[in-house]
């Protein structure tokens, strides 16, 4: 665990099949009815709170619904924010190190819905699949609340980084995921700086340059409940030349 990693998570127990990474900041008014529903869907699901120092009291919260579903929440405490890509990479290896059938990673504000969430891991249990998408951008996927131009961007932003890198996913931005432990291992998480939008293509991307398989299902998106959106120009422009990077290396046969 990194200096930046303060806090040691307590143990699951029993083992989960299902652990579910949230990364937050200052999500204070979503995370209570978040991880309330993830955890109704079974008692094979928990949840793994990834805070990063939120001001507003998010992580003391995190730590109170630890206390209140003892060995089925924990919470990893960081020094501060360090962007959405680097709280992935923690709270991902971390969730593999404690053991799960499948880990599944998504947001704090109900743009993911825990519905949604139970028809993909019946995906990734009933199907071979390294990785199982929730995409907007198939067959019966939607995306609610967010105005024209922002849909158009996030369309865009997929097919341009789809045509570059050459692959078959309708909705590389995408970041809400349900992965076989063994694929995280295998896309070396720990070497992957890109944030945000560029953080989900790269996983994605990686999946399938290691010859993972990748099942899409259609997903309603929903704009967040409460609270910011933490969407900035400087997320967009560095998936925007991430993927000439990723593209030149696949080029050129490189490792990552």
């Amino acid at each position: 665990m990194s200096p930046s990693e303060l806090a040691a998570v307590p143990p699951f127990d029993p083992t989960p099949d299902v652990l579910v990474v949230i990364p937050t900041y200052n999500e204070i008014d979503n995370l209570l009815p978040i991880v309330t529903e993830v955890l109704a869907l079974g008692d094979g699901y928990a949840v793994l709170v990834v805070d990063d120092n939120s001001p507003d009291g998010t992580g003391a919260l995190a730590d109170s619904l630890a206390s209140t579903f003892a060995g089925r929440v924990g919470v990893l405490h960081r020094a501060g924010k360090e962007g959405l890509g680097r709280a992935y990479v923690a709270g991902l290896t971390l969730a593999r190190a404690a053991g799960p059938r499948l880990i599944a990673q998504m947001d704090a504000d109900h743009s993911h819905q825990p519905a949604d969430l139970a028809r993909m891991v019946a995906v990734a249990t009933e199907t071979d699949a390294d990785l199982v998408l929730g995409s907007r951008y198939i067959a019966g996927g939607d995306t609610r609340g967010w105005p024209w131009h922002r849909k158009a961007i996030s369309r865009a932003g997929g097919i341009y980084a789809g045509l570059i890198l050459g692959v078959p996913i309708r909705d590389l931005t995408g970041g809400f995921k349900v992965w076989k432990p063994a694929t995280l291992e295998r896309i070396d998480l720990r070497s992957i700086h890109a944030d945000g939008y560029g953080f989900q293509i790269e996983t994605t991307f990686r999946t399938l340059s290691t010859g993972g398989r990748v099942e899409q299902v259609p997903i309603t998106f929903t704009d967040r409940v409460a609270g910011s959106s933490k969407l900035s120009r400087r997320v967009v422009i560095e998936a925007a030349v991430m993927v000439w990077g990723l593209r030149l290396r696949q080029v050129l046969g490189r490792p990552w």
